[in-house]
């Protein structure tokens, strides 16, 4: 299993994406949230309309789910013919349905390939192809979960956005790779980590590699120059298109 960055800006970054990654399992390809600018990210990356399997939507903030109709209707130009499933809170479907009406009306109703929507809860276990799934909320301006994915024993969990809370943390715990957001270097911001938080939380629960991302772009580079660390766990900040191998 491997992770590629697509981005891991905030929503008004503009010289890094919006946070977003693609995890590559033997079977899977799973996009994880899909903001305004990831579309071309993704592209980038690799432009086959097949590409993906599943789509995750941590929560429903531009910078995390309006790309979705950019993405959908290429991969209806591209001919794709196979489903497409999109996991995300319950009741995000109807909203998503609505957001694809506004964006491009009348064109769902042309895709020749299906829309899976699979509603989840908090503290929900599900399985999809070779990969087990489990969530957890978080402390944020609207609702919204952190995903672990596991595959071989191998696991890598993403935040969304928001301030872990106890559940989340039992999802991390003693996880190869989680993908963090935090906004500030070490002041709390309502409905936000930040960095000195999240490397003392994925100290105590045994995580191997901790990934700061959605860092606010006005401290990016001072948090850079500060060159984050730890004793007990490996701390990284992606650039765009970085990869990460589990």
């Amino acid at each position: 299993m491997k992770v590629i960055f697509l981005g891991t800006g905030e929503a008004f970054d503009e010289n890094n994406p919006n946070n977003s990654s693609l995890v590559i399992s033997e079977k899977t390809n799973l996009l994880l949230d899909c903001g305004f600018t990831t579309p071309y990210q993704l592209w980038k990356y690799n432009n086959d309309q097949n590409l993906l399997d599943v789509v995750y939507i941590s929560h429903l903030h531009a910078d995390h789910y309006f790309g979705l109709p950019a993405l959908l209707l290429r991969m209806w130009e591209g001919k794709r013919t196979r489903s497409l499933t999109v996991i995300c809170q319950q009741g995000a479907r109807k909203v998503i349905r609505e957001i694809m009406e506004y964006a491009y009306k009348g064109f769902v109703s042309k895709f020749e390939f299906e829309i899976k929507f699979v509603e989840i809860y908090p503290e929900q276990e599900l399985n999809f192809n070779d990969l087990k799934l489990s969530f957890s909320e978080t402390e944020h301006s609207r609702e919204n979960s952190v995903i672990k994915v596991e595959n071989n024993n191998k696991s890598v969990c993403y935040s969304g956005d928001g301030m872990f809370t106890k559940q989340a943390e039992e999802v991390y715990k003693d996880s190869d790779l989680v993908i963090q957001e935090t906004y500030l270097y070490d002041e709390k911001r309502i409905g936000h980590a930040c960095v000195v938080d999240a490397i003392k939380m994925a100290e105590e629960n045994n995580i191997k590699c901790l990934a700061l991302t959605h860092i606010n772009r006005n401290v990016r580079q001072e948090v850079i120059a500060k060159n984050p660390s730890s004793d007990k766990v490996k701390i990284i900040i992606p650039k765009p298109f970085d990869e990460y191998n589990l």
